[in-house]
């Protein structure tokens, strides 16, 4: 089984989990929850009938817009500098960005996301920010 999914918008990270005490107890949240229900929703269209509960090769491809200064100026505004980034480097980190999309889909594509078995990733620049998912089973 083979799952291809694009979300477009900027890829946003897993923000941590915050903690807060209330009288003697320490309770905890998750301040990403409502995001990854918006992420889910935009992805209900190709999920699997039920969740998947074998091996999974996961593929996840993030894609920044460009900064202004990756164009030239005046006449040039449109054309991408010889020297403009390929690679997105800065902020977020890849592994929040990859923690994000796992929890998301998690129990509605797989049953958890301890079944992805491999996992590759990278943070790219393009004109449409998106994230590319392929989710395989092994």
């Amino acid at each position: 089984m083979k799952i291809e999914i694009t979300v477009p918008g900027e890829p946003k990270p897993q923000k941590r989990h915050r903690s807060f005490r209330l009288g003697s107890r320490i309770s905890t949240y998750d301040p990403s929850s409502s995001k990854k229900d918006d992420f889910l929703i935009v992805c209900m269209n190709s999920r699997p009938d039920k969740p998947i509960d074998s091996p999974i090769n996961m593929e996840l491809k993030f894609y920044f817009h460009r900064p202004k200064n990756h164009y030239g100026t005046g006449s040039k505004s449109t054309i991408l500098k010889p020297n403009a980034p390929y690679f997105h480097t800065s902020r977020p980190d890849i592994d929040n960005l990859q923690k994000f999309v796992m929890d998301s889909l998690s129990s509605v594509y797989y049953r958890d996301d301890s079944l992805i078995c491999l996992l590759s990733s990278v943070k790219l620049y393009d004109e449409i920010p998106r994230i590319e998912i392929t989710i395989e089973t092994l």
